[in-house]
């Protein structure tokens, strides 16, 4: 009788609400997710097809912005990866885009790219990679920070970019070599691959992925919600003459990078939570004291949405691919953890364009710009008017850079120089508004394009001219697409929250990006990254 007595008191001591919430005061593991070029309607036009178990999942039982937003401008890749984990914008952490002209030392820096490193293990050519042009604190160093580096965090991804940047300044970071198939890292990290990776890149596995061929997951036919697999608007691999299924990847390979091929499929993104999964397990993450930190980018749906564009019928198969892949990552981590004893989010780095050739047989307002052309016909003006001279060092990113020596030596006034560039680019068609940088460093803008403008200039590193094209307006060819600018189709992105101490639910009010880091900082109860602007999530982070 004793025993049975106390045995029941301690099962009522042990699901008593208080200790239920002493024992999991924290969560084991933080898994972010960034999904790169995923627009929010992606989460509800493919929903018929996706299984319970994935995207699905998370709406239903995380917690979801649907208004979520990019709040400065460009909307790429590195500044992306950047601003979610840092909660600030390129204006103060510095990543102002994946590629940009270096003033002090006249020419292009990458964002990521780091020359007093090189790699370990893969190619040298792909090893010059740290976050050190990154000048903030990002919330998986503030976990580190905060635990006296007990916490252990680890960025993954096919780009380099999408890992380096989210593993922050104290974490690690293993990148794809499209060289050699081969996942790897640079000195910043490691003098030696841990011996999990040699052993991850022994299986060899994307070979096995590029042996196969890609078809669609279900019968093309049901494919409803993509345009025609055949048309004009999408761009095709090198080797084959149209840009339909199915693709056979093993011959596709020797026309398309040997192993950088599989960027361009959904098997890269497979390949890539093999690797996420075998992370987990050879660092033991969130085995631990603390919690621990794994930084998660999906990057082939960049590749494939480029190429083929956000109504292909490619881009609906790689997303019903992905969800499967997001439900095989929440399986493992229910299984390996424990339901409730971990949280992942799930972002992107920016959204995407509709092709302009394809809105514009619609009877879409859209358009390509030639901007080889505007710049030259800017340049002969800027001679007849002010003379011979190098008057634009550098035109990139839709910014222009000025030889501000040679204005200086001409004795010209810089704004008024600048405004007549302004005034001159407008005629073009295609750029619907331009600044400067005399107006970025003096004025604040409090909304609009001009804001995110803004919110994305740094004063040490941009241009002197910012041009905004029309909505619906490329600066390319004539098939695929981008993303870069502050209209809503690269801007609104899912901002969804699952797991540990999330509550079901969803809210269309406003939220940005730079919100997502100062969430998980009151979720952890650890400080702020050190340059966010963000705002915690309250309907998260508030209990009712």
């Amino acid at each position: 009788m004793k025993k049975i007595g106390i045995v029941f008191l301690l099962f009522i001591l042990a699901s008593s609400p208080l200790l239920a919430q002493e024992a999991s005061k924290k969560p084991k593991l933080v898994v972010g997710i960034i999904v790169d070029q995923m627009r929010q309607d992606y989460l509800y036009r493919f929903a018929d097809r996706y299984s319970e178990g994935g995207f699905k999942r998370m709406m239903n039982d995380g917690f979801m912005m649907k208004n979520g937003h990019f709040n400065y401008i460009p909307t790429y890749t590195g500044p992306g990866h950047a601003s979610v984990y840092t909660g600030t914008t390129p204006a103060t952490h510095g990543i102002i885009s994946n590629d940009w002209y270096a003033k002090s030392i006249d020419k292009m820096i990458y964002c990521a790219g780091d020359t007093t490193v090189t790699n370990v293990g893969g190619s040298e050519s792909n090893g010059y990679i740290s976050p050190r042009n990154m000048l903030t604190t990002t919330i998986t160093d503030e976990l580190r920070i905060a635990t006296q580096k007990r916490s252990k965090v680890v960025g993954v991804a096919i780009k380099d970019r999408g890992a380096s940047l989210p593993a922050g300044h104290m974490g690690d970071a293993y990148w794809f070599d499209s060289n050699t198939g081969e996942f790897m890292t640079s000195t910043y990290y490691y003098d030696q691959l841990p011996k999990w990776v040699d052993k991850f890149n022994d299986r060899k596995l994307v070979d096995q992925y590029l042996s196969q061929t890609w078809n669609t997951l279900y019968p093309i036919k049901t494919y409803t919600q993509s345009m025609e697999d055949d048309n004009p608007f999408e761009g095709t691999f090198s080797g084959k003459d149209t840009p339909t299924f199915p693709y056979d990847l093993k011959a596709l390979r020797e026309t398309n990078g040997k192993f950088g091929l599989i960027s361009s499929t959904p098997f890269g993104n497979t390949l890539t939570l093999d690797f996420a999964l075998a992370a987990l397990e050879g660092e033991k993450l969130g085995m631990g004291e603390e919690t621990d930190f794994l930084a998660l980018s999906f990057s082939s749906t960049d590749y494939v949405g480029h190429r083929f564009g956000p109504q292909s019928k490619e881009i609906e198969d790689t997303y019903l691919r992905l969800d499967q892949d997001i439900e095989r990552l929440l399986n493992y981590l229910d299984e390996t953890y424990g339901k409730d004893q971990y949280v992942v989010f799930l972002s992107a780095d920016h959204a995407v364009a509709e092709v302009a050739t394809h809105m514009i047989s619609e009877k879409v307002p859209a358009g390509n710009i030639r901007t080889g052309a505007v710049m030259n016909e800017l340049q002969s003006y800027i001679l007849a008017k002010y003379g011979v001279g190098k008057w634009i060092k550098n035109y990139s990113n839709g910014q222009l850079f000025l030889n501000h020596e040679l204005i200086q030596e001409k004795e010209i006034n810089l704004e008024d120089f600048e405004n007549e560039i302004a005034r001159y680019l407008l005629k073009a068609d295609g750029i619907k508004e331009v600044y400067t940088g005399t107006a970025m460093r003096t004025r604040e803008f409090t909304q609009g394009r001009a804001m995110r403008l803004q919110m994305g200039y740094n004063h040490k590193a941009s241009g002197d001219i910012l041009i905004v094209l029309e909505p619906a307006w490329l600066s390319g060819g004539d098939t695929g697409t981008s993303h870069g600018t502050g209209y809503s189709y690269d801007t609104n992105v899912p901002i969804l929250f699952y797991g540990w101490n999330v509550p079901a639910g969803e809210s269309s009010r406003y939220a940005t990006i730079t919100d997502i880091a100062p969430t998980l900082s009151m979720m952890l109860n650890i400080k702020l990254p050190n340059g966010s602007t963000g705002e915690p999530i309250l309907e998260i982070t508030d209990k009712k």
